[in-house]
């Protein structure tokens, strides 16, 4: 068994994938036993190949996998494809447009090592110019999508502590971001992994969701720092925001129940028709919200088999 098995998905961003392993692999402690499992989520050929002839060229001295995919399956899907050869005591889900500036795998098992009421962890975020990017967040809800995430933060702020803030001791928080999370394998599994019905977005919301139910809480370690090239493997459009709103109310019904689910979607019903009429671009993400956001209106269901050649 290894001490953390690292999985990372490549979907047609190669050179921030082999440059996030080349990070991890600079900055990881030798006394740590590794295994690195990168899935190729259905990119094209030429993506594949840089990844795949970069591993083969490490493969002697490194315990690392790569495993293809014939169609993009999403966040939550492809890293549950990794799981599948994951043996680590640890998993740690990388996205690979992050560079580590530290040891993070070993300050995070350090931490959980110490702290077994904690599910789940992350290092500190921050953008390629030092801008904090938040680690910790407050859970989807019908309340902060229709306050916002400040006006929580200063009614409650022991519920709901400063996401933008430099933190330097640990610091719990309702979840942690989805572009690196630290989990003990048996926790993870114990709430049953990644829901794989979620395409992409709030996958975060939704496990440590389930994690809090079975007493489990989650944790930045301000000591572990990364940079993330925040959106770099997603681009942003109406379809990827349509996309956000879709997994944002399956959460919500999921979690909250029926109720809520309504006055969400009647919220945003209203609205993105206004929003429609001064920028028609948004016209599919209202007919979408108009459907209620059925999860067969998700991309999931438009991503096309490719031939693995």
């Amino acid at each position: 068994m290894f001490d953390i098995s690292v999985i990372i998905i490549n979907y047609n961003s190669e050179t921030y994938t082999v440059n996030c392993i080349k990070s991890l692999l600079t900055h990881t402690s030798t006394q740590l036993s590794c295994q690195y499992i990168v899935v190729d989520n259905g990119s094209e050929k030429e993506s594949y190949k840089v990844v795949n002839e970069y591993i083969e060229s490490i493969k002697n001295t490194t315990s690392i996998e790569l495993i293809r995919s014939n169609i993009n399956t999403g966040f939550g899907s492809g890293n549950m494809i990794g799981v599948q050869k994951a043996t680590g005591k640890y998993l740690a889900f990388v996205n690979n447009d992050t560079i580590l500036e530290s040891d993070c795998l070993a300050s995070l098992k350090n931490f959980m090592d110490k702290n077994h009421d904690v599910g789940v962890s992350g290092p500190q975020a921050f953008t390629e110019d030092k801008k904090i990017l938040p680690t910790i967040d407050h859970f989807a809800s019908l309340s902060r999508e229709i306050f916002g995430r400040k006006i929580l933060e200063k009614l409650n702020p022991k519920k709901y502590p400063k996401r933008k803030k430099l933190y330097t001791k640990p610091q719990q928080g309702q979840f942690i971001a989805g572009s690196f999370m630290f989990f003990r394998a048996e926790d993870f599994n114990a709430v049953g992994g990644f829901d794989t019905n979620i395409f992409l977005y709030y996958e975060e919301t939704d496990i440590c969701k389930r994690l809090a139910k079975i007493n489990k809480s989650a944790y930045l370690v301000p000591d572990a720092t990364f940079i993330h090239y925040h959106g770099a493997s997603t681009e942003k459009s109406v379809a990827i925001k349509t996309e956000l709103k879709i997994s944002l109310l399956y959460i919500i019904k999921k979690h909250y129940g029926i109720i809520p689910f309504y006055i969400l979607l009647t919220y945003l019903q209203i609205r993105y028709f206004f929003s429609s009429t001064v920028k028609p671009k948004y016209w599919p993400l209202f007919y979408t919200l108009f459907l209620q956001a059925p999860l067969t209106k998700s991309l999931k269901h438009k991503q096309k088999i490719k031939p693995i050649v």
